[in-house]
């Protein structure tokens, strides 16, 4: 699914931080159930609570907000996904405008600043996860090729310290593996964590690596900037030489 998402994240999709299980309110808001989204039409819904049970509940016996919910994070009226995508319907096709269409009507995405300044800054950090990933937020960051189409798209976490690698990097990395292993099932090479003192200055080390069904391939790993360290996920029209990654 996230090759047309990391359709709907990289969010709607990027759980169990990512999961559909919330509170749902009764119509007048005076009662709360906590359950799991399964489905809806345009008069019910269904939802499992933590016990295993499901229940279809007529939507004008739930609060507004549910309704305003659901189609905010599954639209009734949602195109079909292009099977060609890699993240949140972007393909290696699209333009600069293509890219900024798509993800201001995305649901897992958001943009961070107001449209007039993305001329002068470009795309790069305007557009970050609603949800976060482990306790970080991810932001977007493109590269393009000579022709003006996207050859690669980096999902950031936010960064840390070398003293939170272990405890705030490594449960983002690890949901991460979890959500790319649920899209494109097991990776060509998976490997542990980067040790903290392989990832030098400036560079990216990846951990794992799945190739794209449409072409191209998705690489996780850590990178570090300074004096600290992110989660990277790097989808590029490369397909890297496959080597063991310790």
């Amino acid at each position: 699914m996230l090759r047309s998402f990391i359709p709907v994240l990289l969010l709607g999709l990027m759980l169990p931080a990512f999961c559909d299980t919330r509170p749902w309110k009764s119509a007048d808001g005076t009662k709360t159930v906590q359950a799991e989204f399964i489905k809806w039409d345009a008069s019910t819904v269904t939802i499992r609570t933590d016990g295993g049970k499901e229940f279809t509940i007529e939507l004008s016996k739930l609060h507004p907000d549910e309704r305003k919910w659901l189609d905010t994070y599954h639209s009734l009226a949602a195109p079909a996904p292009d099977p060609t995508a890699f993240f949140e319907n972007l393909t290696f096709h699209d333009t600069r405008e293509t890219t900024l269409a798509k993800l201001k009507a995305s649901k897992t995405v958001e943009m961070t600043v107001d449209e007039t300044f993305i001329g002068r800054s470009g795309l790069n950090g305007v557009f970050r996860t609603r949800l976060k990933i482990g306790t970080l937020t991810g932001s977007l960051y493109f590269d393009w090729a000579e022709s003006g189409k996207l050859k690669e798209l980096n999902l950031q976490t936010e960064t840390r310290p070398a003293n939170c690698y272990k405890s705030e990097l490594e449960p983002s990395w690890k949901q991460l593996i979890d959500l790319l292993e649920a899209l494109y099932g097991k990776p060509e090479v998976k490997g542990s964590l980067p040790a903290i003192a392989s990832v030098a200055d400036g560079s990216f080390v990846p951990s794992h690596f799945w190739k794209l069904p449409t072409g191209g391939s998705t690489l996780l790993g850590t990178a570090r900037d300074g004096q600290n360290y992110q989660v990277v996920v790097r989808f590029t029209q490369k397909n890297p030489e496959v080597v063991a990654i310790p």
